[in-house]
């Protein structure tokens, strides 16, 4: 299990995103901030899409 913490947060984290270099963040983020930082920078909506099967 990852012992990192979210560097927003401080929860558990699942996967360790990277934080883009303009939120001027040190560390990684969990997926629920990272979602956040990334609807503040860039407002409307966001669809994921798992591209691990192809």
């Amino acid at each position: 299990m990852n012992s990192e913490k979210c560097a927003v947060c401080d929860g558990d984290m699942e996967h360790a995103y990277l934080p883009m270099k303009e939120w001027k963040i040190d560390g990684h983020l969990c997926g629920d901030c990272y979602s956040k930082k990334l609807s503040e920078f860039y407002p409307g909506d966001h669809v994921r899409v798992d591209l691990s099967d192809n």
